[in-house]
């Protein structure tokens, strides 16, 4: 009888040069793997993640921000500093208040294609 894991494997062991070339040639750099696995870690804390998934929606600032994942004031603002230090979120002032949104479209794109990549 197979188990699932067999059935998952190669029957038979047989080596592709061409294509383990083609896929070498695509992998990043070691430094660009680790920033993006960084980026990943950031993102995938629930927390972050719905801070992130709001600003998908539109600007907000520190109170609204606040008021839409449920969490303090502070603790909304830790981690926008740690959003913004990797680059994910950028801000501006009026007057007192700081209006928050994401830095640029790659990560709109990520957050939207990982929600819609669940929800299929």
């Amino acid at each position: 009888m197979r188990t699932a894991s067999q059935d998952d494997a190669c029957e038979v062991t047989c080596v592709h040069p061409e294509a383990v070339a083609r896929a070498r040639a695509g992998l990043p750099d070691a430094a660009c793997v680790e920033d993006a696995t960084t980026l990943l870690k950031i993102i995938a804390d629930p927390t972050r993640f719905r801070i992130l998934s709001a600003l998908n929606a539109e600007e907000l600032c520190v109170c609204d921000l606040s008021a839409v994942v449920g969490i303090s004031e502070s603790a909304v603002s830790h981690q926008l500093r740690l959003l913004r230090a990797h680059r994910l979120v950028a801000f501006r002032k009026e007057g007192r208040v700081a209006y928050y949104r994401l830095l640029d479209q790659h990560i709109n794109g990520l957050i939207g294609g990982a929600v819609d990549h669940v929800r299929e």
